[in-house]
C-alpha cells in the first residue's frame, strides 16, 4: 500500500496514496500509525486527500487507532475528506470521535501548531 509519514514539528502525518482504502490494505495503514506511536508520536494526522472510497473495515480501523491514540494521552485528526467518505464517517458516528479538516492548514490549526 501507498502510506508514507512525515514530520511537521511535533505533527506526524500519514499521508495515503491510494483512492481506494478497504481491506486487506489497511494491515500496512495501521503499521504505520502504530509504529509512529511506538515510537512517542502522539500527535497524529492522516491526510486522505486521494482517497475516495473507504469499507466498514477501513471505518472500524480508524476507531481502533483513535482508540490507541487516545490512550496513548494523542490526538487523531483527518485532513482531506472527501465527501464520499465524510458521509461514510457521518453515518458511523465515527466524526463524532475523529476530528475532521477540510484541509491540512485548517488541522495543523487545530493541533495548536
Amino acid at each position: 500500500m501507498n502510506v508514507k509519514t512525515e514530520q511537521a514539528g511535533g505533527i506526524s502525518i500519514v499521508r495515503v496514496g491510494e483512492t481506494r482504502l478497504m481491506y486487506p490494505i489497511l494491515s500496512d495503514f495501521a503499521t504505520a500509525v502504530n509504529g509512529l506511536l511506538a515510537a512517542g508520536r502522539r500527535e497524529i494526522l492522516i491526510d486522505l486527500t486521494p482517497v475516495t472510497y473507504v469499507d466498514s473495515a477501513t471505518i472500524g480501523c480508524l476507531m481502533d487507532l483513535y482508540r490507541q491514540v487516545h490512550s496513548a494521552g494523542g490526538h487523531l485528526k483527518l485532513s482531506g475528506v472527501q465527501k464520499r467518505v465524510e458521509t461514510m464517517l457521518t453515518m458511523t458516528g465515527a466524526q463524532n470521535f475523529i476530528e475532521i479538516h477540510a484541509d491540512e492548514p485548517s488541522a495543523f490549526k487545530s493541533f495548536g501548531a
